[in-house]
């Protein structure tokens, strides 16, 4: 395949005629066999840099993955299917460094597959390109046509379908009639709507791809943590259940417990309103409880009964805000009587027009101390009190 490897492919080119892909695999197919008479040794690192256009360290890594490839005939006709699709040369390369058993793939198997995806789905090259980068093992092992057509719509656009792939591939393969709709039935029977449904499958990704009576048991299990499916909190108790074990549920709990030093129907009710925080790690919780105690002065019980203090992030969110605080209360620009779960309950978007702005005349630099604080410089901040 001297001659391949010495005029790669010709990217990126006009969008293709539907009968394209084909013409171009049987063009490549016969120069594959006019050059099958070279004694030259096929290596598979040089076609997939020359060819393919990998960098030598993706092409030493891939290539170990094609090992027991002889020749140029398959991967030519693979790369002419990607050519014949619209995709451009770089498209191609970073298509083959994520997923390189694509250029082992059956021809006759991707070649539908792949113009489907142009012709029946209406995909354009870069979003045939993004798709490919999660999706070419689902494309090199069964017909995906059906699956897109189904989890598409059902996300709402291509983009989010890929977001969920990327952290569960496997849901292009999950058969949709005897897995992924019995549990979508199961939850919308719970009272959660698709878009419910869609944003528990970020953090819990193989919540539509488990076993239906696995789903069964997680659905069980919110509702042993005292939320009821009628509650619009329903769907969050889903995805605790989802996401951690039982021993952990109550590990999480006797750990409140004991840490806040308040009775365990306390904790229930914190977790009954919100079920987020059985998903926070102890040592997170631990660290929080401790500001929250120990330098702004709250009292369990008040935290315990305001579970929502636990959902805000305790370097980006809680000092930064405590210390603004801190700072216009000692100055007399700020009432000492506005509490704590005020101050980091404003949207940022409030809170700096608030809290900030309105005060960057009588305090100097605040703006650049907050700003500072709230990405990790919380010495700054610290500075910044000290003068002031």
């Amino acid at each position: 395949m001297l001659h391949l490897q010495m005029h790669p492919l010709p990217l990126p080119r006009a969008a293709p005629h539907p009968t394209t892909a084909t013409l171009s695999y049987s063009l490549h197919r016969r120069l594959a066999l006019s050059a099958s008479a070279s004694t030259t040794p096929f290596s598979t690192e040089e076609y997939l840099v020359a060819t393919c256009g990998l960098t030598r360290a993706q092409a030493l890594k891939a290539s170990k993955k094609l090992c027991h490839l002889k020749s140029a005939s398959n991967p030519d006709a693979v790369l002419a299917l990607l050519s014949g699709v619209g995709l451009s040369r770089p498209d191609i390369a970073a298509v083959v460094a994520a997923d390189p058993l694509l250029l082992r793939s059956r021809v006759d198997n991707v070649a539908p597959r792949l113009s489907a995806l142009r012709d029946r789905l209406g995909l354009s090259a870069p979003e045939i390109a993004s798709f490919l980068l999660v999706g070419a093992t689902a494309l090199r092992s069964c017909d995906i046509t059906p699956k897109l057509e189904f989890w598409i719509p059902f996300f709402g656009s291509l983009g989010k379908l890929l977001q969920t792939m990327k952290r569960n591939r496997s849901i292009l393969t999950t058969d949709l009639e005897k897995v992924a709709k019995p549990n979508i039935a199961l939850l919308e029977q719970c009272g959660l709507s698709v878009c419910d449904i869609v944003k528990l499958s970020t953090p819990c990704s193989r919540l539509l791809v488990f076993n239906p009576e696995r789903v069964k048991a997680f659905v069980l299990r919110a509702e042993k943590l005292g939320v009821p499916r009628s509650s619009y909190i329903f769907k969050y108790a889903v995805g605790v259940a989802c996401s951690i074990t039982e021993d952990k549920v109550a590990a999480r709990m006797e750990f409140l417990r004991s840490t806040l030093g308040c009775s365990m129907d306390k904790v229930r009710v914190a977790v009954r309103n919100k079920p987020h925080i059985l998903g926070i790690s102890e040592e997170k919780l631990r660290l929080e409880i401790e500001f929250m105690v120990d330098e702004v002065g709250l009292d369990p019980d008040y935290i315990v009964e305001r579970p929502m203090l636990f959902t805000y992030s305790l370097e980006k969110r809680m000092k930064p805000r405590y210390y603004v605080a801190k700072i216009l209360q000692a100055k007399g620009l700020m009432k000492k009587s506005v509490g704590f779960r005020r101050v980091v309950g404003y949207g940022e978007d409030n809170f700096i027009p608030t809290y900030i702005d309105s005060h960057q005349n009588n305090v100097p630099g605040l703006a650049n101390a907050y700003a500072a604080a709230c990405a990790g410089e919380m010495l700054l901040m610290s500075s910044f009190e000290c003068r002031h």
